[in-house]
């Protein structure tokens, strides 16, 4: 692996982007949406036509406004200022379950109660009962799954990717993609060690981590993040920062993984070389990074390509899906990302496609460029995953060309 490029930080040309509609929409969502997610409930549980005891109207009424008041306030010392890992803990757990119970509470309590009403089974307050505890039973399985899945090692995704420009010399470079590991409040050093152990059994030629390593800083979560230095692959192993490093003193981040053998590709390149064919391996920083006021960070792809033959075939690390426009633009060949977790607990991939072209898996955008979106290896916040599982990715690098004769 050759380092041709010494651009590692490089003045980005293109404009900012104005705000969108839904960019400012956003800002009111943590206002609106901790009121939805435990009103909706409580109305469709306790007040859908099921006559409960007034102890258990009481009862249940009491606990929604424990969630409605501690979720935000658990999130805010876990997450804000404070960093306290012990309500961080507790603030996602309550915002995974509150989004699981409000998805299920709405589903069911519209299709269970108009399929027993088509099926004229019992009375009003019969069906409310019913569906009720169809909600918690459902929502019961899918917190006790949902965490099994978060807290598993990732099962491996294997496919092949043909990429017309890739020598036959190169043909069959295996690359292994993990990203968006999320080292936080739960301590998953040995998941972390897992992990590693598995990529290392893939027998990698070039392995990959996209981004979002931690959420806290370098030094705080370094224990989790040590078993990284372990890794192996044949040729190299890079890194590029996600929007979560940019919450945590990313250049910690981008240092920390240096020291454990990792090539940051800060804007910039390197080449792979085998069987006299080149491949680019190019990285950015993340989209965020600019804004983040850090000295000398911001995605740059003109800068992560100065030095590089454009007759030469090229994968591109960068975070977030949405960088592909900038890709596909420069006939990038493949982009490797992560970030959308694959909407992490269903149905939220809903909303991640508002903001991202891809939410997992393989897809073509322009005539050339090949984006693939990995669903992440680790978990943000909630410790669920529903829906969404996790993945350690094995892309095995194809070329149509037959190798020349001797």
């Amino acid at each position: 692996m050759t380092d041709t490029s010494n651009t590692r930080t490089a003045d980005s040309a293109a404009p900012a982007p104005r705000r969108s509609r839904l960019h400012r929409l956003m800002r009111y969502i943590p206002l609106i949406a901790p009121v939805l997610l435990w009103a909706v409930p409580c109305g469709v549980l306790l007040y859908g036509g099921q006559h409960w005891p007034l102890p258990v109207t009481s009862a249940g009424t009491a606990l929604f406004v424990l969630g409605l008041v501690g979720m935000p306030l658990a999130m805010m010392r876990g997450h804000g200022r404070r960093q306290q890992d012990r309500a961080a803990i507790v603030g996602d757990t309550l915002l995974g379950s509150s989004w699981i119970l409000f998805t299920w509470s709405v589903l069911l309590g519209v299709l269970s109660r108009l399929a027993l009403t088509v099926a004229g089974v019992g009375d009003g307050q019969d069906r409310a009962r019913i569906v009720t505890w169809a909600v918690l039973a459902v929502t019961a399985v899918l917190l006790g799954w949902g965490y099994a899945e978060a807290r598993r090692v990732p099962r491996v995704r294997r496919l092949d990717v043909q990429l017309p420009r890739l020598g036959a010399g190169l043909d069959g470079l295996r690359v292994a993609l993990i990203t968006d590991t999320h080292y936080g409040p739960l301590d998953r050093a040995r998941w972390s060690e897992r992990v590693c152990e598995t990529v290392n059994s893939l027998e990698a030629d070039l392995v990959c981590h996209t981004g979002d390593i931690a959420d806290g800083t370098a030094e705080r979560r370094r224990a989790q993040a040590l078993p990284l230095g372990t890794v192996q692959a044949t040729r190299a192993r890079v890194y590029v920062t996600g929007n979560h490093e940019y919450y945590s003193e990313a250049q910690g981040w981008v240092d920390l993984m240096d020291e454990l053998g990792w090539e940051p590709l800060r804007n910039r390149h390197l080449l792979l070389e085998r069987g006299g064919d080149t491949l680019v391996v190019a990285g950015v920083d993340d989209v965020t990074a600019e804004s983040s006021g850090l000295a000398g960070h911001r995605a740059h792809l003109a800068g992560a390509l100065t030095g590089a033959d454009p007759e030469l075939p090229v994968l591109l690390l960068a975070h977030q899906p949405k960088f592909v426009d900038r890709a596909a633009a420069e006939g990038i060949d493949l982009q490797l990302s992560g970030h959308t977790h694959g909407g992490q607990i269903w149905p939220f991939h809903h909303l991640v496609r508002l903001d991202q072209p891809a939410v997992a898996g393989l897809s073509r955008h322009g005539a050339r460029t090949l984006l693939y979106t990995s669903r992440g290896t680790g978990f943000w916040g909630p410790p669920f995953r529903v829906f969404a599982p996790s993945e350690i990715t094995l892309l095995v690098l194809r070329s149509p060309h037959l190798p020349t004769s001797p």
